[in-house]
């Protein structure tokens, strides 16, 4: 026996019957079914028990291409952005606790060292943000 006919006689699953529902819907919405035939075919998908019942139900319609979605530019310099800003709030923890724990060990505060390596790190990303908004307009 083929694997074909092996698979026609394997049962479906509910996630198999969704995807042929979805199929349809996108059928009916591109104008290749009518109301009429989509309420059949959609009937038989969800009475379908095994990949032979099933396939039948869509084989006239084409394949759905699914177009790739190209993100927007704006999303990927907003997370280039964030993910800068969260580097910055990592190095940030690990200097304020290298500070903080300088000062408990010694017993007294020192000064507050993080304050200079952090504002220089905070003024070049805000500097690098101001000049992409520069180029942009």
């Amino acid at each position: 026996m083929s694997s074909e006919a092996d698979r026609s006689h394997m049962r479906i699953s509910d996630a198999d019957r969704a995807a042929t529902a979805e199929r349809l819907r996108i059928a009916v919405d591109e104008g290749r079914l009518d109301l009429t035939e989509y309420d059949g075919r959609l009937r038989s998908a969800y009475a379908a028990t095994t990949y032979g019942e099933l396939e039948p139900i869509t084989a006239d319609l084409p394949a759905v291409t699914v177009p790739a979605r190209k993100e927007p530019a704006g999303a990927v310099e907003r997370r280039k952005w964030l993910h800068e800003w969260r580097e910055w709030l990592g190095g940030a923890v690990i200097m304020i606790a290298i500070w903080g724990t300088t000062s408990l060990v010694s017993g007294s505060l020192h000064p507050f060292w993080p304050a200079i390596p952090l504002g220089i790190w905070a003024a070049v990303l805000v500097a690098g943000a101001l000049g992409k908004k520069g180029k942009d307009a």
